[in-house]
């Protein structure tokens, strides 16, 4: 069975396998976004209010541990579903994970907790970047209804970040944060029966590691991976045992901190790797180049975006007016709902958008897209600042000006983000998709890091400097951006 037959317009005019992993997608969204809307409220607020206490510098980085964590083993997921599982068994390994991970949580010990988070980083690296993989493999090469596949996609992803705050959030503040959490991990639940049922209309997509041509080679290559990850996850067991019995002592700041040494090695070895090692080829080193410029530009997008769930969410709690009619108190992980209820509105606008310009032959290049998404990212910060110098001053401010950076946000999103993903499925190596998806979510990763370290300064830094410099950084990098547009273009040799 072909993976992408000619004539499957069974989705919305796209492959009916794109429903399947639309639905897996929604629901692990769900279930993250969930989890993340309560993360650092329930972190900050006091044990005697179910929460665990922590001050807003521990917090701050515990968040951006976490969140960096999940999209970092993007990478190493994509490197395993590439050698060993291929993407489709690797994106059901990691909802396996995923809800094991939401479970934990449930259970009131702080060790269970940070077990929970180690089981979710694993589990979203697997199935992350793979689940984007297999969307790619949807579609032949040069097939327009790629980028309008991905953006229908990516309607998924956010379907379930609007559900999941409302419900996720409610439960979380109003009964029990725990609780909050193990209702995302029945949404995962959901999402893995959904997907091994639908799993008959993805074809071959996925379904094998990637072959060289040689038994014998793909054999050593499985062996080797397999022992490398078996060696990787006992030094990390080691490193918990030793940690949990007192052998060493580990805080969470040092280790955020230690983490953001480990993504910038991560990233120069990479990406040294990719454009300077003679087992590329001389176009496929030229495209890693132009994955380094993207690269960069999403790290600095996210860093911005993601503060959603760090200094944003603290706002939202600490310094807007929640108080609506007949007494109700907007929960404030209902703010992150409102960015979704937008993506959700404009994602088919952006599609309809992005595939007309391209019938037109009018379609602005994917470096232009992300440029634009830079500006935006960095508009929705600037227009927070007046209000950060009102609650300077001892007011609350209306929640109207939180919702006017979401939309901004959103904006800045839906250009770079959908085509961020695609690009990526279009300029990585066949022998390396699941990789070269996990180093997209590297910067995710670095910019979900970025976003924490944000929110630890929250106590500390004045709010108007913190938001101005943030906006003024963004701003910036999307100039930097604009005027390399063209060279970028050369560097993607062809590709569209």
């Amino acid at each position: 069975m072909a993976p992408f037959p000619d004539n499957d317009t069974r989705f919305f005019g796209h492959p009916r396998g794109l429903a399947t992993l639309f639905f897996t997608e929604m629901w692990e969204r769900f279930s993250y976004y969930g989890m993340r809307a309560i993360l650092i409220l329930f972190l900050t607020h006091k044990i005697a209010e179910g929460g665990l206490g922590f001050s807003d510098s521990k917090a701050g980085a515990v968040y951006g541990l976490y969140t960096a964590m999940v999209y970092l083993l993007c990478l190493g997921g994509g490197w395993v579903a590439d050698r060993i599982t291929g993407q489709r068994r690797a994106v059901f390994i990691g909802g396996v994970c995923i809800a094991a991970g939401e479970f934990c949580l449930v259970v009131p010990s702080e060790a269970s907790f940070y077990l929970g988070l180690v089981l979710l980083m694993i589990g979203t690296g697997m199935l992350k970047g793979n689940v984007s993989t297999i969307v790619g493999q949807l579609y032949k090469a040069g097939d327009p209804r790629r980028d309008s596949g991905f953006s229908l996609f990516y309607m998924g992803i956010n379907l379930g970040a609007l559900i999941s705050p409302i419900i996720c959030g409610y439960v979380g503040e109003r009964i029990s944060w725990r609780l909050g959490f193990g209702v995302a991990g029945l949404g995962m639940l959901l999402g893995l029966i959904q997907y091994v049922l639908g799993a008959r209309h993805l074809g071959d997509a996925g379904l094998y590691p990637h072959s060289t041509g040689n038994a014998e080679l793909d054999q050593k290559q499985k062996r080797n991976a397999a022992l490398a990850v078996g060696v990787g996850l006992a030094v990390f067991a080691i490193l918990g045992v030793l940690g949990a019995t007192g052998a060493i002592e580990f805080t969470a700041t040092a280790i955020s901190d230690g983490l953001g040494w480990v993504l910038l090695g991560i990233s120069v070895a990479v990406f040294s790797w990719m454009i300077f090692s003679h087992g590329w080829s001389p176009e496929e080193r030229k495209r890693s180049a132009a994955i380094l410029v993207l690269f960069i530009a999403s790290a600095l997008f996210w860093a911005s975006f993601e503060q959603a769930g760090s200094t944003l969410s603290l706002f939202a709690d600490r310094s807007t007016d929640r108080n609506l009619p007949f007494g109700f108190v907007f929960p404030a992980s209902w703010y992150q709902f409102v960015q979704p209820v937008f993506v959700v509105a404009l994602a088919p606008v952006f599609a309809w958008i992005w595939l007309s310009l391209a019938r037109r032959r009018a379609e602005p290049p994917s470096p232009a897209k992300f440029t634009l998404g830079l500006f935006f990212g960095g508009a929705a910060f600037a227009i927070l600042v007046p209000a950060t110098i009102m609650v300077s001053h001892g007011l609350q401010v209306s929640m109207w000006w939180l919702v006017g950076t979401y939309f901004l946000q959103t904006l800045g999103e839906l250009s770079l983000s959908p085509v961020g993903l695609s690009a990526m499925s279009k300029l990585a190596p066949a022998r390396a998709a699941g990789f070269v998806m996990g180093i997209w979510f590297l910067s995710t990763s670095i910019g979900n890091w970025l976003a924490g370290k944000a929110g630890s300064l929250y106590s500390t830094v004045p709010l108007p400097a913190l938001f101005g410099w943030i906006a003024g950084l963004t701003f910036v990098a999307a100039i930097v951006l604009a005027l390399m547009i063209k060279p970028t273009m050369r560097l993607m040799s062809g590709v569209k």
